[in-house]
């Protein structure tokens, strides 16, 4: 049960009552991201997060209608967690705070944790295919974590964790270099100049990114 809220009878008021809270958002993007999740999924997608509070939050969202539980059965034999349709309706309010939040990312904390499947979020934003009749590709992400797989194919863009043995091409860099690059705040030539490793024709990369940068 909530234990804090406004107040207030209005519908912002009412939605930040309960995903105001620390963390609630950041449980929906990862289940966003991940579709049904164990517990240890939800835990290491969610660096900094005390056990005992992910509990409450999740149970939050379940007495909310927003997140389910339901036991997977053998072999996996564990609790799942996933949105409900009322928790998948969040999807373009998470989007819409990765867009707002872009051009905050100019300045990275050394201190701040990065897990490579959050480059979900500026792939959905700010990819496309940009030559749809062209054969589909795959390319390979390494930000020094888990290697993420960029495809495009019939003007669809997708993105899911793995390596192929023969990707189209190959991108690797620091995160901020890699963020900056697929949101359009630089262009190939200035992220190789920060460090950018890119392995391929680059058409290919030209392909995908974004024809106008982020705002400042």
């Amino acid at each position: 049960m909530l234990v804090r809220s406004y107040g207030q009878y209005c519908a912002v008021a009412k939605s930040l009552d309960l995903l105001g809270e620390r963390w609630t958002l950041l449980i929906v993007r990862e289940l966003l991201l991940r579709g049904p999740s164990r517990y240890t999924d939800l835990r290491k997608g969610l660096p900094g997060i005390a056990t005992n509070l992910l509990a409450e939050r999740l149970r939050e969202l379940e007495d909310a209608g927003v997140v389910r539980r339901e036991e997977a059965p053998p072999p996996i034999a564990t609790t799942l967690y996933s949105l409900t349709p009322r928790g998948e309706e969040l999807r373009p309010v998470i989007y819409e705070l990765g867009r707002w939040g872009a051009p905050l990312m100019r300045d990275p904390d050394a201190e701040s944790a990065f897990q490579s499947h959050w480059l979900w979020l500026p792939v959905e934003l700010f990819l496309a295919d940009h030559a749809p009749g062209e054969p589909s590709i795959v390319m390979q992400v390494d930000t020094g974590g888990e290697p993420m797989l960029i495809e495009a194919a019939d003007g669809e863009i997708r993105i899911r964790p793995g390596r192929v043995e023969r990707p189209d091409a190959t991108l690797s860099g620091a995160p901020q270099t890699l963020l900056a690059l697929l949101s359009g705040r630089l262009n190939i030539a200035q992220a190789r100049r920060q460090g950018l490793q890119y392995r391929g024709d680059q058409h290919i990369l030209e392909r995908l990114l974004p024809t106008e940068p982020v705002p400042a």
